[in-house]
C-alpha cells in the first residue's frame, strides 16, 4: 500500500519554494531562507504492529519511538536537534504510561543532544500510538541522498543483519555519529538506513538512483540473532534469508566509488564493522552474484507497510 500511496501523493503535491527535497528520502530538506536549511523527518510506531504493550517495558517503546527517527536522520547524515512527540494513549493508565514512555526517550535524547521541544498528548479508547517529528541540521558536505549511486559504485553496509525481532528492534543504536563521520571523511554517493529489510532497501536505493544492484550473498554479515532465530523457528527459513528480509536492523547501506570504498574498508573507522556487499550496475533491478561473473534476479523481500 505505501509504495502506491506515495506514488499517488507525489502527483498531487504541487512544488513549493521552501521544499528543497520532499518525498522519496528518509527526511525532507526545508529551506526557510537562503541561509537556513532544516532536515525534517517523522515516524510513527503503533501497538500490535511495532510492539505489544502488555509484553514490553514502556521505556523500551519510548526509546524506540525516538530511535527510529534518529535512524532516519542518520540516513541523511544529518545532525539531530529537536523532537516533537505526539502520543495517542489508551485511557486506562494513561498518565503513568506517558511518564514511562518519556523516561525511555529522555536518555537517548540527551545522548544525541536532542531537545524534546513539544508535541501533543491525547487519550482515546484505542491502542497506543506514538509519532515523533525530528528536526535536524544539514552537516557538511551536505545531506546524503538515496539518488546518487552510480553504476560501478560499491555497496557497503555497517554492522550485521537479521533477527531483530529477538530484541534488537527496541535496543538498536541509531548510526547518527557514524553517518556524520563517514560523510565528512569519505565521498559518499548515496545512502539510507535499513528499516524494512536489507534486500528490499538495497533495491529501493538502486531504484532511487535509477540503476540496479548486485548482492554477493556470501558477503552479507549475518547476525548471531539471525542464526538464533532460524534455529528457534526451525521453519526452513535460513539465517541468511532472515538477514536479507527481516527488517528493523537500522544499519546504513552506502554507495561509494571503488577506490573510495577500498579506502574506507581499509580504515574501518567505526566501532561497528563495515563490509562490501556488492555493487551497483546500469541494469535495473536487484540481482544475486553467481560464479564466473554471472548473476540472477534476487527478489527483494522485507516489510511492506
Amino acid at each position: 500500500m505505501e509504495t502506491e500511496f506515495l506514488a499517488w501523493l507525489r502527483e498531487q503535491l504541487p512544488p513549493h519554494p521552501c521544499l528543497r527535497l520532499g518525498l522519496g528520502d528518509d527526511a525532507a530538506l526545508v529551506a526557510f531562507n537562503q541561509r537556513c536549511e532544516c532536515l525534517v523527518t517523522v515516524d510513527a510506531i503503533t501497538e500490535q504492529v511495532d510492539f505489544h504493550l502488555a509484553q514490553t517495558d514502556p521505556r523500551r517503546i519510548g526509546r524506540k519511538a525516538l530511535a527510529v527517527n534518529l535512524s532516519d536522520m542518520a540516513a541523511m547524515a544529518g545532525r539531530p536537534l529537536a523532537a516533537f512527540v505526539a502520543l495517542a494513549l489508551p485511557r486506562e493508565g494513561a498518565l503513568p504510561l506517558a511518564k514511562e514512555l518519556y523516561l525511555g526517550m529522555l536518555p537517548l535524547a540527551e545522548k544525541y543532544g536532542v531537545a524534546i521541544a513539544g508535541g501533543d498528548t491525547n487519550c482515546w479508547n484505542g491502542p497506543l500510538a506514538i509519532s515523533v517529528t525530528l528536526l535536524g541540521e544539514v552537516a557538511e558536505p551536505g545531506p546524503l541522498l538515496r539518488s546518487g549511486a552510480r553504476p560501478g559504485d560499491w555497496l557497503l553496509a555497517t554492522g550485521s543483519f537479521g533477527g531483530s525481532i529477538l530484541g534488537r528492534h527496541f535496543d538498536f543504536e541509531p548510526r547518527v555519529r557514524e553517518a556524520l563521520l563517514l560523510n565528512q571523511r569519505y565521498e559518499l554517493h548515496a545512502g539510507m538506513d535499513v528499516s524494512d529489510g536489507l534486500s528490499l532497501d538495497a533495491s529501493r536505493l538502486a531504484d532511487a538512483s535509477r540503476c540496479g544492484a548486485v548482492l554477493r550473498l556470501d558477503a552479507v554479515p549475518v547476525s548471531a540473532a539471525a542464526q538464533e532465530l532460524a534455529e528457534l523457528r526451525n521453519d526452513g527459513v535460513s539465517a541468511l534469508q532472515h538477514a536479507l528480509s527481516d527488517g528493523e536492523d537500522f544499519e546504513l547501506i552506502l554507495a561509494l566509488a571503488p577506490d573510495e570504498a577500498r579506502r574506507l574498508l581499509g580504515d574501518q573507522p567505526l566501532d561497528a564493522p563495515i563490509a562490501a556487499l556488492g555493487e551497483f550496475i546500469a541494469e535495473p533491478g536487484l540481482w544475486q552474484a553467481e560464479t564466473a561473473g554471472q548473476r540472477k534476479p534476487l527478489p527483494p523481500r522485507g516489510w511492506v507497510h
